[in-house]
């Protein structure tokens, strides 16, 4: 026991020394930014927050943006505010997105709801609409476009998760 114990300890001291070496080199060697210029890109829950800060930075990079937000008001200032895009409100079908602008390259899984209260008072509506959008909605956009992506052998999904949900809040145990 006391052999294992102590390969494992050099296993972990070589991996944190390799990952140290290869976080210095990347300081003076960065790696090659992929482009994005020209890339189909959905974003969920755009309207505002990261999502709009995600279709700023999208539109920096020359993207084609699709923005879904259930704000509608949100959802269409958006477009104003980013250089280029189409601005879509989040129940329009995805075969309208698929047929009037082309197949979705990346999809970004933003949207998320919350409620603050805490959780005897968190009505069952409140819960089942953060489930239906922060759960079931990114279930069902992906879905929905990786088999396109697969088909094409190309694509890149990204979720966004927040921290929150991994710690215990107070006014935020539902979510």
């Amino acid at each position: 026991k006391t052999m294992n114990l102590f390969l494992e300890l050099l296993l972990f001291l070589a991996t944190l020394l390799y990952s140290y070496l290869e976080a210095f080199v990347k300081l003076f060697v960065p790696a090659r930014r992929k482009s994005l210029s020209g890339e189909l890109v959905l974003i969920t829950g755009a309207g505002h927050g990261v999502g709009r800060a995600t279709a700023l930075e999208f539109a920096k990079r020359q993207s084609r943006l699709v923005l879904w937000d259930i704000n509608k008001v949100m959802a269409h200032s958006c477009p104003h505010s980013v250089s280029s895009g189409h601005n879509f409100v989040l129940f329009f079908s995805l075969q309208k997105v698929k047929k009037d602008i082309g197949d979705v390259t990346i999809l970004v899984n933003n949207a998320g709801v919350i409620t603050a209260a805490d959780f005897l008072s968190t009505q069952d509506h409140q819960i089942e609409r953060m489930f239906e959008v922060n759960i079931l909605g990114h279930m069902w956009t992906t879905r929905a476009f990786l088999p396109v992506m697969m088909n094409n052998n190309y694509g890149h999904i990204v979720t966004v998760a927040s921290a929150a949900g991994h710690f215990v809040t107070p006014f935020m145990v539902a979510y």
